[in-house]
């Protein structure tokens, strides 16, 4: 099977290349826009070697599962970029609902859904009422309290009034990587058989739809509504490393601008626009 877009992304015109083995899917579509893309490019692979994480980490990507970067050359303010990790967070939950159906959430002794993968901690009551896939701040997409996938946003400024975006999505479809620090999974762990084209061409769709929602950071609001009832750890106990120093509270919610809210035990609320989110009383001790 050859990676396609779906029909409303190509009515929406966007453009697709596919590579059989790449380095970093984002270092090439950044590549492109300084070469000219006009962007709305998305491009894929199912063998990235050099993959990139948030903070200089590297994206260890198994042969098999799914880079996805979709290029954008902005025509909106720098301060909304960020936001597009929510869309696509979005976009790619909507994407593994549609393709992945049998990719359930594991079931309790007790009969309710089981959210806590080891040292995951507790997640949000809305999770358990049943959202299959979860979104954690501000870039990762859970599976039964383990990462299934990650989203990286990565620039460059074209010239003095245009810069363009790469939208890295990374899924672990086939495999996931078994030197982790964290829980993780990938969909064919999950019982799913769905394969990284038919993902690709579910996301494509899912992404022209919020993204029309999203509509140039005019539709933020929506887009924030719709991330929060798909959101995990609203609630519970967090702990947040932001650079040396890590916070730890109570999530409660984002605000407008997407940033993470955190209630300290003391009242005090702390906005923050970056870092590392560990939930639960375990996974904040490691946090440190």
């Amino acid at each position: 099977m050859r990676f396609a877009l779906a029909p409303k992304a190509v009515a929406d015109g966007f453009r697709l290349e596919a590579l059989e083995t790449i380095d970093s899917t984002n270092a090439y579509a950044l590549a492109q826009a300084r070469a000219g893309d006009p962007g709305k490019l998305w491009v894929v692979s199912k063998n990235q070697q050099s993959g990139r994480g948030r903070r200089g980490r590297t994206w260890h990507s198994p042969p098999g599962n799914l880079a996805a970067t979709l290029l954008v050359v902005a025509d909106f303010e720098l301060k909304l970029a960020s936001t597009l990790g929510f869309v696509a967070g979005l976009a790619l939950a909507d994407a593994l609902d549609a393709v992945a159906p049998q990719a359930a959430i594991s079931v309790g002794p007790d009969g309710g859904s089981n959210f806590a993968a080891a040292g995951s901690g507790a997640f949000s009551s809305k999770a358990a009422a049943g959202n299959r896939f979860e979104l954690k701040w501000p870039n990762d997409v859970l599976a039964s309290g383990a990462k299934l996938a990650g989203i990286l946003l990565e620039s460059t400024m074209l010239d003095k009034n245009h810069f363009a975006v790469a939208i890295g999505i990374g899924i672990n479809v086939a495999a996931y990587p078994d030197d982790l620090p964290y829980p993780a999974t990938s969909l064919h762990d999950l019982g799913s058989k769905c394969d990284a084209e038919t993902l690709f061409e579910a996301l494509s769709e899912a992404w022209a739809a919020y993204a029309r929602l999203w509509n140039k950071g005019q539709g933020l609001a929506a887009i924030r509504n719709c991330w929060l009832e798909r959101a995990a750890g609203i609630g519970g106990e967090v702990a947040v490393r932001v650079d040396n120093r890590v916070i730890r509270g109570i999530f409660e919610t984002i605000d407008e601008e997407c940033h993470f809210i955190i209630r300290e035990p003391d009242g005090n609320v702390i906005r923050i626009a970056a870092g590392d989110v560990h939930f639960g009383a375990v996974a904040s001790a490691s946090a440190v």
